[in-house]
């Protein structure tokens, strides 16, 4: 069976086209313009790679049906300042638009997901290529949380729940039981260097929350060794994160590069 994969930004599509070859699937690869690796065509090779904007909705699926897909997994996030670009959507995203109340990502995605199961195609789990780098509950650095981390950690997840009601982003930055910063369109790493420069001198905890949504559709949480190095940049020493729900990208260079640190990574 041919399915499509949806490739944003990140290690994420990679990986994801990786896999997917290596157990020999048929994959039609739409990138998403701006967003996507531009290795992804050396990855996804000798197929080709179908670049689309955001504002491509007909497209999508256009191409997906050519290909005779039925279902497609979205791979990598795409990133929602995106939808306040100078693109001019497509008459079924215009449609899209119109029709929605509000314009966050659960409600442009959820919307998506409809319009694509309206014309056959269905949406599946994005993280089913990659089922082994969802962390585990526990510890998974040589460091264990002290005692102070452990309350900035349980004060940080009430937050991220809270916040997930709303359906902004996935992260908060707490110091001293208090939030510093909560990350909206701009994404974590831009989240936590906001939150440097708030409280400079102060250790951050990173917490990234996933609970809001009962499926892992889309907008998965992800790290990676570049979660680890703009913490160590701007002075995060503890990243707390969703057991089964978030995805560890280069899993042993994130860990090596974390105990190197001395950054405790913690998924419950």
């Amino acid at each position: 069976m041919t399915y499509g994969l949806i490739a944003g930004n990140g290690r994420f599509p990679i990986l994801a086209l990786d896999e997917a070859r290596k157990l020999g699937d048929e994959v039609v690869v739409i990138a998403i313009k701006d967003e996507a690796p531009p290795d992804l065509e050396r990855h996804a090779a000798p197929n080709p790679v179908h670049w689309i904007t955001v504002a491509e909705l007909s497209k999508l699926i256009d191409i997906l049906k050519r290909a005779g897909a039925r279902q497609v997994m979205m791979c990598g996030q795409v990133k929602h300042v995106n939808i306040f670009s100078s693109l001019r959507p497509d008459w079924r995203l215009a449609k899209l638009l119109m029709s929605l109340e509000e314009r966050n990502t659960d409600a442009l995605i959820s919307g998506v997901i409809k319009v694509l199961a309206d014309e056959g195609i269905e949406v599946v789990d994005s993280t089913s290529l990659l089922k082994p780098l969802l962390a585990e509950a526990g510890v998974l650095t040589r460091r264990k949380p002290t005692e102070e981390e452990e309350k900035e950690v349980r004060y940080g997840r009430r937050i991220a729940a809270a916040l997930s009601a709303f359906d902004l982003g996935q992260s908060v930055a707490i110091a001293s039981r208090a939030c510093v910063a909560l990350e909206a369109m701009e994404g974590t790493d831009a989240m936590l260097r906001r939150a440097a420069s708030l409280a400079p001198g102060q250790r951050l905890t990173l917490v990234k929350g996933s609970q809001r949504r009962g499926h892992l559709l889309f907008d998965v949480p992800v790290a990676g060794p570049g979660t680890i190095a703009v913490m160590r940049e701007t002075g995060a020493s503890i990243l707390a994160v969703d057991a089964g729900r978030t995805l560890l990208l280069d899993r042993a260079e994130m860990i090596e590069a974390a105990n190197a640190a001395a950054i405790c990574v913690v998924a419950e």
